[in-house]
């Protein structure tokens, strides 16, 4: 064994006692950038603290960082107090902060509040501009980078959840100069295509990574598409101006196809939901027509059908009062006429007119007569016509071609399975009825 040769820990751990051992590295106090910023769920704060031409790891423990007045974002400007150390395990120095102050607001943290206040006033966030979600998309449009850990979660969970839906990816830088106009470009060319959902979107990184989608001619684009759009930028913690104008924000890029498509549970609840709603609706609907139907069997007129000629009967015998009263009136005033002719002080010179009137009454007596006969045959011709159209509806009529009608206790048979041996049926013919004893039932 060669002694000479030490191990990684050792190193690491002679460095760390090296600083430790400075009393110029114990209280420094940094002006920079913060970058990669990151909350752990334990509560300490991971950054990167940066200038123009360099950058050194930071953590500020939760016990300091629970002192903080101000919630530390990439971009922001800050000054800060602790002391420079190694941490063995990664070989890596940094700088344990003890106290953090706001040093102004960093450039690209000025130029984002600066863009979201600007668009908020056009009204490019406001709610009523929003494009609701479809619930069962068909097809789906992603513009992300090709490769990378965004695009791949995005398709796997929305062929795990649903995968009836297509899928177009829409290849886009996400990161560069060249991203936000390539980023426009995609948004737009998807338009052309029937899509019914659109994610925009790339995984995780610092604020400058992930500024493209801060960037206001990206933030345009995404207000005039006519799709909707999700956008899925880096994790939960980053805010852009895409997330602020989307129709809808995911923390994440898996989070946004999970908003864009149902579970196929969800699918397999919906049907079950619409085929009772469906069924429900057959059974209310048949129900009402087998209710509004034994109403109409139940009703009156049809268990007595005759019924239906009462009136009829009852209309005929008054047109047929009004024609006597009618020919007797009309006999009245005829007679009237003749007894006062008759009295008439001529009459009693019967000598003097009757060579010039005798024709003159004869002619009259014969127009009396024509006129009655006239009236006698129109009315009878009326009352014809009448009695033969009660014939034609009255449903007795039937009998006189052969047909019998059958009663049990006044109640009209028209199915076998009414009656049983020895009952005493009523039966009525076209001329005469007779009751008759069952003895055999054929059905």
């Amino acid at each position: 064994m060669n002694d000479k040769y030490i191990t990684i820990s050792q190193i690491n751990n002679f460095i760390k006692m090296m600083f430790d051992g400075n009393s110029y590295l114990q209280k420094v106090y940094l002006r920079g950038e913060i970058s990669n910023f990151k909350r752990h769920t334990s509560g300490h704060l991971y950054l990167t603290l940066k200038d123009s031409e360099s950058r050194i790891s930071a953590i500020m423990f939760r016990s300091m960082a629970s002192k903080l007045t101000f919630a530390p974002v990439d971009g922001m400007n800050v000054l800060v107090e602790g002391r420079i150390s190694v941490y063995p395990a990664g070989g890596n120095y940094q700088i344990y902060i003890d106290k953090m102050e706001q040093d102004g607001i960093g450039n690209l943290y000025v130029e984002f509040e600066r863009l979201k206040k600007k668009l908020n006033q056009e009204g490019l966030f406001n709610p009523e501009h929003k494009k609701p979600i479809p619930k069962f998309p068909k097809k789906i449009g992603i513009v992300t980078a090709p490769t990378g850990a965004a695009i791949k979660d995005i398709l796997s969970t929305i062929a795990r959840r649903f995968p009836l839906c297509e899928t177009i990816l829409f290849p886009s830088l996400v990161q560069g100069a060249m991203a936000k106009e390539d980023i426009v470009k995609n948004i737009k060319k998807a338009n052309e295509y029937d899509l019914d959902v659109l994610i925009v979107g790339r995984g995780g990184g610092s604020i400058e990574d992930l500024w493209a989608f801060n960037e206001e001619i990206v933030a345009r684009a995404i207000y005039e598409s006519r799709i909707p759009i999700i956008s899925a930028v880096g994790h939960e913690v980053d805010v852009t101006i895409a997330d602020y104008v989307a129709d809808k924000r995911a923390p994440t890029p898996t989070g946004a196809a999970e908003m864009a498509v149902p579970t196929i549970e969800e699918v397999k609840n919906l049907f079950l939901t619409k085929q009772i709603e469906i069924s429900n609706a057959f059974l209310t609907k048949l129900n009402n027509e087998k209710h509004h139907l034994n109403r109409l069997a139940s009703s009156f007129i049809l268990k007595n059908p005759i019924v239906l000629y009462d009136v009829k009967i009852q209309k005929l015998d008054g047109l047929v009062d009004q024609v006597k009263k009618a020919m007797d009136s009309y006999l009245n005033d005829r007679s009237e006429k003749i007894l006062s002719i008759k009295d008439h002080y001529i009459l009693q010179n019967p000598q003097i007119i009757y060579q010039s009137k005798i024709e003159e009454i004869n002619n009259k007596t014969q127009l009396v007569k024509k006129n009655m006969k006239t009236v006698l045959e129109r009315k009878q011709n009326d009352y014809t016509l009448i009695v033969q159209t009660l014939k034609l509806v009255n449903p007795l009529n039937i009998l006189d071609k052969g047909y019998s009608l059958v009663k049990k206790d006044g109640h009209i048979i028209k199915d076998s399975s009414k009656i049983k041996k020895e009952d005493i049926l009523q039966i009525r013919f076209s001329k005469g009825e007779a009751n008759v004893e069952v003895k055999e039932i054929f059905t």
